[in-house]
């Protein structure tokens, strides 16, 4: 088989993960950024809502298009596990069909050139991995499947139950990443604070901690995710006592009005949700982060005002917006209060708004702070600004930092940590100078 690969992945972290997995199996390609001349082309595919359902189609046709003759071109992954049925009828474009449940089989597939959906679930326990856009962090995956009932969620649907992994896997994954130079990690699931709740272990996130704290060589982490229903003020009191992870909290609480979490089917209300996220801020250095859906069906205009109005005075430092999206084989799909899309559309540019100057006032609040930072590389502003993130911010999705390399004698490296005071805010980018000790 020729051994050009190019790969693309799509969709959150977890889905990268899988991605990595996948590398890790083709370490015999040469990878290229260049679709024409690869022998194979892989798009890890997302499903979740229709944007990412629409950004999977459109990325695997464009690279039919683009591709050579005789290449293999895979489709994997959510999207596909999804509709895997309608998928192979509807794009004979795709060679090869593979949903979430052969990963680590993607040899295979490419040596057989044959499509493959297994029913098994497909948990990391020793499969080489490619870590990906890092030199020192890496995301830890800690299970599949999901077992909350979110009116507005179909993953349960086509990823199943909670399945999580065995600690004793997870703390083999991180100890040989450690020895590969990481020593930052993100711990990833569709709903991590019910980790090892299907094996009937209540508190598994505790246990996590107590667990990486072991490992030599790890210096910090965070977890994202948060399920209200399953956390608890007892694992938050836990992160905030490790010496490792940051009291970063990310939590998607969807909503705040009671009624809508109740037809949302979150399992929890307005005060319980109040309870956990003051308790967050209470706690020294902290960090939190959430998630709003706009225009589900039944939102009343009351409804979104209180959502809006809480997002505006909580003080999230980040908060990402979701329009609702209609999904089949979900609760919410056959409620017939329908918000229109032009609705819909209106109040998530209220809401989008309204985020963006929350992530303002906590980009504000750093300016004359010491801090701890991470090199990254260089910028895209100029040659003598090097990007950095904040320790605790996790990569990509919280800012960058612009730190300027003249300022030292020594040449800043990438991918080590710095001390260093922020300076200024210059539109959404906060400026800072390493320390000369």
């Amino acid at each position: 088989m020729a051994n050009k690969l190019h790969i693309v992945s799509l969709g959150c972290t977890k889905n990268l993960v899988d991605t990595e997995v996948m590398l890790g199996k083709l370490q015999n390609f040469e990878l290229t950024d260049d679709k024409s001349d690869a022998d194979v082309i892989i798009v890890n595919t997302c499903g979740f809502i229709d944007a990412a359902k629409e950004e999977s189609v459109h990325t695997v046709l464009s690279l039919h298009e683009a591709r050579k003759k005789d290449s293999l071109l895979v489709m994997a992954g959510c999207l596909s596990e999804r509709y895997k049925d309608e998928l192979y009828v509807q794009m004979p474009e795709v060679d090869i069909f593979t949903g979430v449940g052969d990963y680590e089989r993607i040899d295979e597939l490419l040596s057989e050139k044959k499509s493959r959906f297994s029913e098994e679930v497909f948990l990391i326990d020793g499969q080489e991995r490619v870590v990906t856009g890092s030199t020192y962090h890496a995301y830890i995956k800690l299970s599949e499947g999901c077992n909350q009932q979110c009116s507005f969620c179909a993953i349960p649907s086509f990823k199943g139950k909670l399945h999580s992994r065995n600690l004793d896997s997870i703390a083999k994954e991180v100890e040989s990443l450690v020895k590969k130079g990481y020593f930052d990690f993100s711990f990833v699931s569709q709903d991590s604070s019910s980790y090892l709740r299907d094996q009937d272990i209540q508190d598994g996130l505790s246990l996590l901690i107590q667990r990486i704290e072991l490992i030599e060589g790890v210096k910090s982490a965070r977890i994202l995710y948060l399920y209200p229903s399953t956390t608890t003020i007892k694992l938050l009191k836990n992160i905030a006592k490790s010496k490792l992870f940051h009291n970063y909290f990310d939590m998607p609480i969807q909503h705040i009005n009671d009624d809508m979490l109740r037809i949302m089917k979150r399992g929890f209300g307005k005060e319980k949700t109040l309870e956990l996220l003051n308790f967050m801020r209470s706690l020294p250095d902290s960090f939190v982060r959430t998630s709003f859906i706009v225009g589900h069906p039944n939102e009343t205009a009351e409804m979104f005002d209180e959502m809006c109005k809480f997002a505006e005075d909580f003080g999230f430092d980040r908060i990402n917006v979701f329009s609702y999206s209609d999904e089949e084989t979900t609760p919410a799909y056959d409620m017939s209060e329908k918000i229109s899309a032009k609705l819909i559309a209106s109040r998530s540019q209220i809401l989008g708004d309204i985020a963006s100057k929350s992530t303002q006032k906590s980009l504000q609040k750093e300016v004359g702070k010491n801090i701890e930072l991470i090199i990254d590389g260089e910028s895209d502003e100029h040659e003598y600004l090097l990007s950095a993130r904040k320790l605790i911010w996790a990569p990509e999705i919280d800012g960058e930092i612009y730190v300027n390399d003249m300022t030292k004698d020594a040449e800043l490296e990438f991918g080590k940590i710095y001390k260093a005071k922020v300076t200024e805010l210059v539109g959404e980018i906060l400026t800072a100078t390493v320390d000369n000790a």
